[in-house]
């Protein structure tokens, strides 16, 4: 049973993993909106969220946090100064995840992910 087993493997290693998060989510954070799979997709969005959510608090000490896990100083920029203050008032929930077709060469079921605009 796969009780307390959070994530997904992704068939990755987990430095492989946490580097597919981050390009993910700085290009969701850059684009506003980003095509992937539906289970990248549903792995990306609690790492996402949890970021805006520590960029709400816009001290240094969040600052630093961000700049962790995003290593683009242009993307650190804009969460902090345009994105976070966007979702201010807002209890969570600051993505979407849209399903489309399935990719013809492996079948899988692609998905938009797009931050939620308010």
């Amino acid at each position: 049973m796969r009780h307390m087993m959070r994530g997904r493997k992704l068939s990755r290693s987990s430095s492989h993993r946490s580097a597919l998060a981050r390009s993910q989510a700085t290009a969701l954070l850059r684009h506003g909106r980003i095509k992937t799979t539906v289970t990248k997709a549903k792995s990306l969005q609690p790492f996402v969220e949890k970021l805006i959510t520590t960029a709400r608090g816009g001290d240094l000490h969040a600052r630093r946090l961000v700049a962790r896990e995003i290593h683009d100083l242009d993307v650190q920029r804009k969460l902090m100064q345009e994105i976070a203050p966007r979702y201010a008032q807002r209890a969570g929930g600051y993505t979407r995840i849209y399903r489309l077709t399935t990719r013809r060469g492996d079948g899988v079921q692609e998905a938009f992910i797009e931050l939620v605009n308010d």
